[in-house]
């Protein structure tokens, strides 16, 4: 119970399936800083015990915020000053929520974590567990959910995937649940809003500045500040050409201080390399057709799923992992963010996912 208004009706919806005896609320205490935004603040874990009193629920804090830090922010944090974005949503659910969480749900006895997630679990005639998008594909997230695999699926319910999210708020407000008008989490959970990325990662790594250069020409272009917090992709801060079109980030380069960009075009490619796959279930096989989404509201993509350095000219070493061809160019992918895949047959199966390089 992260005190949003899905977990809350997540968790009245197995209270009246399951019995209030055998559901028990779970608030999870991960961020040892000050937070006024996102699920880690001290009336989130307030609003996710009222919820718990309301609905006749035990409710449990556990404080994981030692491994928080060490498998969600400092990786952040890392990825920054590496060149990388990575995504710590995703981090969070793949080391605390399914991970570390269900870890301690095993040993307590339990038979399943459930969360307030907007995707379905569905299962197979021979016990294969399935992923699948939620009802509601305006507020879809399994995106975020795509690294799981059969052992921590085994293990989940998502009780609102099958609601909109219009329904998951008419079912708090039936209920007098306090969260049932709550807006929607939105940010980084441990980045305050006064201080926005720049303020966070200022105080916990330098910032360089570097100088703009174009990705045809070589030319140099100006300086630009803090280097760690632009992504490939990025246009805004990066000016325009001499025709009048904005420039987009094609690379950065650290260690040159030095960031690469160009036209609309230039920002866009054929496909991306990916690192730390996982898979739903069995992996798929190299030349599969797939659907990609690059991006939590991405728009999904068809792909052919391919070795890596197999025609997909990304400027990666062509180390393990899995490289994805999309049918049509897409705008380049930050190293650091996910990308999941779906079947093109059944587009809202999650296949699996991987890190782009």
């Amino acid at each position: 119970m992260s005190g949003g208004v899905d977990s809350s009706v997540a968790a009245a919806i197995l209270a009246d399936e399951l019995g209030r005896a055998d559901v028990v609320g779970a608030t999870l205490k991960l961020w040892g800083g000050s937070s006024d935004s996102g699920c880690c603040s001290v009336a989130d874990v307030d609003d996710a015990r009222r919820v718990a009193d309301q609905l006749g629920l035990v409710h449990h804090v556990f404080n994981f915020a030692d491994d928080f830090e060490a498998r969600v922010v400092a990786p952040y944090v890392n990825g920054h000053a590496e060149g990388r974005t990575p995504n710590p949503c995703i981090e969070c659910n793949r080391h605390l929520k399914f991970d570390r969480l269900l870890e301690r749900a095993v040993a307590l006895g339990f038979d399943a974590v459930a969360t307030g997630h907007h995707a379905r679990r569905a299962i197979t005639a021979d016990g294969h567990f399935r992923l699948r998008r939620g009802a509601d594909h305006l507020k879809d997230q399994s995106y975020v959910l795509s690294m799981l695999g059969q052992d921590q699926l085994a293990r989940c319910s998502f009780p609102v995937g099958d609601l909109t999210k219009q329904e998951v708020r008419a079912q708090a407000t039936r209920l007098g649940l306090r969260t049932a008008d709550k807006p929607d989490s939105q940010d980084v959970c441990f980045i305050r809003s006064d201080e926005g990325r720049r303020g966070f990662l200022g105080d916990r790594l330098p910032l360089h500045p570097g100088r703009l250069v174009d990705h045809e020409t070589g030319d140099d272009l100006g300086p630009v500040d803090d280097l760690e917090l632009i992504t490939v992709g990025q246009r805004r801060g990066m000016g325009h050409g001499t025709d009048g079109r904005r420039r987009y980030v094609t690379s950065v380069d650290l260690s040159a201080r030095r960031v690469l960009v160009g036209p609309p075009e230039s920002a866009n490619a054929p496909g991306v390399e990916l690192n730390t796959v996982t898979w739903v279930d069995e992996p798929w096989p190299q030349g599969a057709a797939a659907i990609a989404q690059c991006s939590a509201h991405g728009v999904p993509v068809g792909c052919v799923l391919a070795c890596p350095g197999d025609g997909v000219d990304t400027g990666d070493d062509g180390a393990e992992g899995l490289a994805v061809r999309f049918d049509q160019l897409q705008r380049r992918i930050a190293p650091g963010q996910t990308v999941a895949l779906y079947d093109p047959a059944r587009p809202e199966l999650v296949i699996g996912s991987g890190i782009a390089r």
